[in-house]
């Protein structure tokens, strides 16, 4: 709001009629002008009513005075009416009700509330969507149309301790997402959080064949990129496949038998440039981070020239992060670009050696040690150092007690049960709650 201004001019009256009128402007994101203009007698009156010939003078001085006093209350009622008017037509647009969400659902105030701090309670409210009624939920997470007969995992909702998560108002967020390009970077999990609010969004949407895949796409895990479309409101929600962040590259010269591909730590990924020019970029890594998906298949990390074969799994990780900090300081236009990095997602496999996968019918009441994790401590002592503010979604906390909520053996590979990933609906729902609460409100890790 840049401001309001206040123009009032009086002009010459024929009577002592005095008219007014007040015009009122009110728009978002611009000035706000609020126009009056007064007619009063106050600089001349009827000829005949200050005619000479008035056979009593001092009645004319009393009508003089009446009519300053009229002038006098009109303004200040004037007065009145401009502020309340702007109590009325300017507040609201500033409330976070105008930003997507209903003030009912508010204890007090976001500011100063850890939403990432709280438990989770039953609320038949759950689930926001129905995964088989949405052509952009993979099959492999929509667990109860794999088979699960359960569906208690669906009823849960994050509720921190001390307020609420703004209720998902589809309607608002829709709106506030027009002519805009949201961008989610990273592995798998990424992928879910982007079906996820592609999900939850499409249930505001009417015509869904308004809404497409931008190259007429499956969603499949084996594509780099895609783009789903709401044509409707003009904006896109894209996916880049980039499980590192940084360059996964060919053999090195020189390099020992048993490499046979490296992680070249110092350099983003070669489709960074892709990213840029978003209005909002999503960020994760963690769950290929791990011996089997690197040294188990002869991957190992190099900097600049130089193979680091004895460097930990840790140590790459942090200067990955490094890697992909400096590009952010370097590339992200902060006017334009609203940066979030979303942190590890814990799985819980009974024997992660033999992949063993229980799937429980409820939350756990303890986490268990999985509310902590190196990747996340690491993600967040990377971006504490920063130039430029990163929101924080912690999310690996809340997400620790969920060891219902895995896709398990409901998945599209039966044969293979899954703890790590998870159902949709189902816990990528709520990162995606505690993302617009970021967003549009102070979510307590905006860090700098």
């Amino acid at each position: 709001m840049s401001g309001i201004e206040i123009m009032s001019s009086y002009r010459k009256s024929k009577s002592l009629n005095r008219s007014s009128s007040i015009n009122k402007t009110i728009l978002f994101g611009r000035s706000k002008s609020f126009n009056r203009s007064t007619l009063s007698p106050l600089n001349g009156g009827s000829p005949k009513a200050l005619s000479a010939a008035s056979p009593r003078p001092n009645r004319l001085s009393c009508v003089s005075q009446w009519s300053r006093m009229l002038i006098v209350i009109g303004l200040f009622v004037s007065f009145i009416i401009f502020f309340a008017g702007g109590y009325i037509y300017v507040l609201p647009s500033l409330s976070p009700e105008f930003l997507g969400y209903s003030l009912s659902v508010f204890n007090n105030s976001m500011v100063g509330c850890d939403i990432f701090n709280g438990s989770w309670v039953l609320d038949d409210a759950y689930p926001l969507y129905n995964a088989s009624e949405c052509p952009f939920a993979e099959q492999g997470f929509n667990c109860l149309g794999n088979g699960r007969s359960d569906n208690d995992y669906l009823k849960w909702r994050w509720k921190p301790k001390h307020c609420d998560l703004p209720r998902f108002d589809v309607y608002s967020i829709l709106e506030r997402f027009r002519n805009k390009r949201i961008v989610f970077v990273g592995d798998s999990m990424s992928r879910t959080q982007w079906e996820s609010l592609i999900c939850l969004l499409m249930t505001g949407v009417e015509d869904k064949k308004s809404v497409y895949e931008v190259n007429g796409n499956n969603i499949t895990k084996r594509i780099r990129f895609l783009g789903v479309r709401f044509s409707s409101f003009n904006f896109t929600i894209e996916f880049f496949r980039s499980v590192f962040l940084v360059q996964h590259g060919l053999i090195p010269r020189h390099a020992p038998r048993r490499v046979t591909s490296t992680l070249k730590l110092d350099k983003l990924d070669n489709i960074s440039n892709e990213w840029l020019h978003a209005d909002i970029l999503i960020f994760n890594t963690g769950q290929w981070w791990v011996p089997g998906k690197l040294f188990q298949v002869g991957c190992y990390f190099q900097v600049g020239n130089s193979l680091k074969l004895g460097m930990s799994i840790r140590t790459a990780f942090r200067l990955a992060l490094g890697t992909w900090a400096a590009w952010v300081e370097r590339s992200i236009d902060t006017n334009k670009t609203h940066v979030f990095f979303r942190t590890f997602e814990p799985s819980h496999w009974s024997d992660q050696s033999h992949r063993l996968c229980n799937v429980t019918q409820n939350p756990m009441t303890e986490p268990n040690g999985r509310e902590h994790h190196v990747f996340s401590d690491s993600v967040l002592e990377v971006i504490k150092n920063v130039k430029i503010p990163i929101t924080v979604l912690n999310i690996t906390s809340l997400s620790s007690f969920r060891s219902d909520a895995h896709v398990g053996q409901w998945n599209d590979n039966q044969s293979a049960p899954d703890c790590a990933h998870w159902c949709l609906p189902g816990v990528p729902d709520v990162w995606n709650e505690i993302f617009f609460s970021c967003l549009f409100h102070d979510c307590g890790l905006h860090l700098q």
